[in-house]
């Protein structure tokens, strides 16, 4: 069955001078209350900025009850394992089970370059960091004896409390190259991209499971996610010129740079859900959406037609 995430507009609000949490908690709810399965935070310390997504998810958890709350996408490199496991830990009993931690490597331009410095962390061993610090969360989230001899060292280490789920919460990975997807086969619970096209999408996804298969790891526990970008109006016009512009302020680069890295939608409602259906079809179980402006009516006319999906 398909599950629909909503992602908060946490650097939306910021780039328009709004720091308040207010409505981005009203969102939340509202994202509940129309059917939403999950609700959905981003993360960047500098380069993109925005309020910390474990702390927003904290407040999301304790005002909803029913959605999945998830990082769209945490970067696990820019922080300590350690202090990332209590952190999650933590916001995973908050959410009684309800956490997904996405998680990504970072895109390499100039300005993510530059948050990695500020944070003391190197840029070129972000993949090697991401791929051990996680490994020393789960560790950590057993509650037993941990001994670790890595880039950190921990000897009989134990954390208290564990997560809400045995192991800790399922762990997503984002990214569209080939060794992305074959991380995400060898290593985590689901995948996590906003490159591929519908049409991209069903043999990507069977190189993830192909890699699980690999690594002696059942495929189907394993989940097929999709993180898109939608700009509803039933002008066509209207809707391109609205995407155009979120995307080009977001970003700061040309938006039809951005629109070959990433999976967008300008259109009406009616084929907003016909272009999902064809990431069902071609496998995905979990959508995230993001949305350019104007959320409530946004999800108001996805929950609409969701029934079609």
């Amino acid at each position: 069955m398909l599950r629909l995430g909503y992602l908060l507009p946490t650097r939306e609000g910021v780039m328009e001078g709004h720091h308040e949490t207010g409505t981005l908690l009203s969102l939340a709810r509202h994202a509940e209350e129309l059917g939403f399965d999950s609700v959905w935070v981003g993360d960047s310390l500098l380069a993109r900025p925005r309020h910390d997504p474990l702390t927003l998810l904290a407040a999301v958890a304790a005002c909803t009850r029913r959605v999945e709350l998830g990082t769209a996408v945490l970067l696990p490199a820019l922080r300590n394992p350690v202090i990332l496991a209590q952190q999650v830990a933590t916001l995973d009993r908050i959410a009684e089970g309800r956490l997904i931690l996405g998680v990504g490597i970072a895109t390499d331009v100039p300005n993510i370059r530059s948050e990695f410095e500020a944070a003391g962390v190197p840029f070129d061993k972000r993949v090697g960091r991401l791929v051990e610090g996680l490994m020393l969360c789960r560790a950590l989230w057993t509650g037993g004896p941990v001994d670790w001899q890595g880039r950190w060292h921990l000897a009989q280490a134990t954390m208290a409390p564990t997560p809400h789920r045995p192991g800790g919460p399922p762990i997503w990975i984002g990214g569209s190259v080939a060794p992305a997807r074959q991380r995400a086969g060898r290593l985590f619970d689901g995948w996590f991209p906003n490159a591929p096209t519908a049409a991209e999408y069903s043999p990507q996804w069977e190189e993830v499971k192909q890699a699980a298969r690999h690594a002696g790891r059942e495929p189907a526990a394993l989940t097929a996610a999709m993180y898109l970008t939608l700009a509803i109006d039933d002008d066509a016009s209207r809707a391109e010129a609205r995407i155009d512009r979120y995307l080009e302020r977001y970003y700061g680069v040309r938006p039809d740079l951005t629109r070959k890295r990433q999976r967008c939608f300008a259109g009406s409602a009616e084929g907003a859900i016909g272009w999902l259906h064809e990431y069902v079809e071609a496998g995905a179980t979990h959508i995230v959406l993001r949305f350019a402006g104007d959320p409530e009516r946004q999800m108001e006319a996805i929950a609409r037609s969701r029934d079609s999906l």
